[in-house]
C-alpha cells in the first residue's frame, strides 16, 4: 500500500542512512540527493513524490458510493494525511538540536561540522515536501519554516565555520543558496515574504539569526501539534533573559527586535501591549524605552 506516510518514512530512513545516500559538494550552489532504495514493497520514487492515498475499510461499498468517496478523498484526503503524517519528518533535526544546542541555545558549530551531511539530508527532505506545503494546515507551514529558516541558517555558518560572526559571511541573507521546487530561496525571502505574512509576530523569537542578541536556538524542533505552545515559551524565554531584554514597570531596555519589526508586534495594541501578554512584569503604558544594543558575536 502506497501512503504519504511510506514516503515520509523512507525520506527519512533515506535522510539518517549514509549508506543509501550520497551528500557531496556541501559547498556548492545546489545539494544533488540520490536516493535508491529496493526492497520495498512497492517502489516509491522519491524525486516525484506520489501523493496517492489509499484508505482501507473493513465495510462493502456499492460501487456509485464507493465512486463517492474517492472523489472525496482526491479532494481532501492529501490534506488529512500530509497534516496527520509530516510530523515525523523533523525527527532527524530535533535530534541534531538536542546533540549539538545546550538548553541554553549555545551551539556546538565545531561538533555540528561533523554532522553537517544529516543536516542536508534533513534540509533535503524539506525540499522534497516544498510542493505539497498548501495541503498542510497552517501550524504545519508554521513549523515547516521556522526549522527551515533555521536549519539553513545553521547550514549556511557551518559552510563558512569558523566565523565569529554570521556578519563576516559576505550578504549572509541574501545568499539564494536553496533551492525548493524550481526556486531559489535566501533566508530574508523566507523570514519577510513567508513567516511575517502569516501574521505570527512570535515567530520573531523561534527564528535565529545565529547572534547572541538573538533569542536562543531552541534545542528540540518546532512542530505543529506543540506549536502554540512553544512559540508562547520561546517568547516568555527571550522576555525573561536580562541579556535581551531588562523590564520593570516603569522602565524597559528591550531587544531591537521591537524596533526592526514594530508593525509586527502593533497590530492589537502597543509594543508594551504585546510585551504584557508575556512578561511576568506588569509594565505601565507610561514605560520608559529605549533599546539595547545588538551583539552578532556568534551563539556558540
Amino acid at each position: 500500500m502506497k501512503t504519504i506516510y511510506s514516503i515520509i518514512l523512507i525520506l527519512l530512513i533515506v535522510s539518517c542512512s549514509g549508506s543509501k545516500k550520497a551528500i557531496e559538494n556541501a559547498k556548492e550552489d545546489e545539494v544533488e540527493v540520490e536516493v535508491e532504495i529496493e526492497k520495498v514493497e512497492t517502489k516509491i520514487e522519491v524525486e516525484e513524490v506520489e501523493t496517492e492515498v489509499e484508505v482501507e475499510t473493513e465495510e462493502k461499498v456499492e460501487p456509485q458510493k464507493a465512486e463517492e468517496k474517492n472523489t472525496k478523498e482526491d479532494s481532501f484526503g492529501l490534506n488529512q494525511t500530509l497534516s496527520k503524517r509530516v510530523g515525523p519528518l523533523h525527527i532527524l533535526y530535533d535530534e541534531l538540536l538536542q546533540k549539538y544546542v545546550s538548553k541554553e541555545g549555545n551551539v556546538n558549530y565545531k561538533g555540528f561540522k561533523s554532522s553537517h551531511k544529516e543536516l542536508l539530508g534533513y534540509i533535503s527532505v524539506l525540499q522534497k515536501l516544498y510542493p505539497y506545503l498548501d495541503s498542510l494546515s497552517r501550524e504545519d507551514k508554521l513549523a515547516y519554516w521556522i526549522n527551515a529558516y533555521n536549519a539553513l541558517t545553521i547550514d549556511l555558518i557551518l559552510r563558512n565555520y569558523p566565523v565569529k560572526s554570521i556578519k563576516d559571511i559576505k550578504d549572509p541573507w541574501d545568499q539564494r543558496l536553496w533551492k525548493f521546487g524550481d526556486k531559489w530561496f535566501n533566508l530574508n525571502q523566507i523570514e519577510h515574504e513567508i513567516l511575517r505574512k502569516m501574521d505570527e509576530p512570535r515567530i520573531h523569537f523561534a527564528i535565529v539569526c545565529a547572534s547572541f542578541s538573538c533569542p536562543k536556538l531552541q534545542n528540540s524542533a518546532f512542530t505543529a501539534e506543540n506549536l502554540d505552545a512553544q512559540l508562547t515559551e520561546a517568547t516568555k524565554s527571550f522576555l525573561a533573559d536580562p541579556n535581551r531584554n531588562d523590564l520593570s514597570e516603569d522602565r524597559i531596555a528591550i531587544s531591537k527586535i521591537f524596533k526592526w519589526f514594530k508593525s509586527d508586534f502593533t497590530e492589537n495594541g502597543s509594543v508594551i501591549d504585546f510585551l504584557n501578554q508575556y512578561s511576568e512584569v506588569n509594565i505601565s503604558s507610561n514605560a520608559k524605552k529605549t533599546y539595547k544594543d545588538y551583539n552578532w558575536d556568534l551563539n556558540d
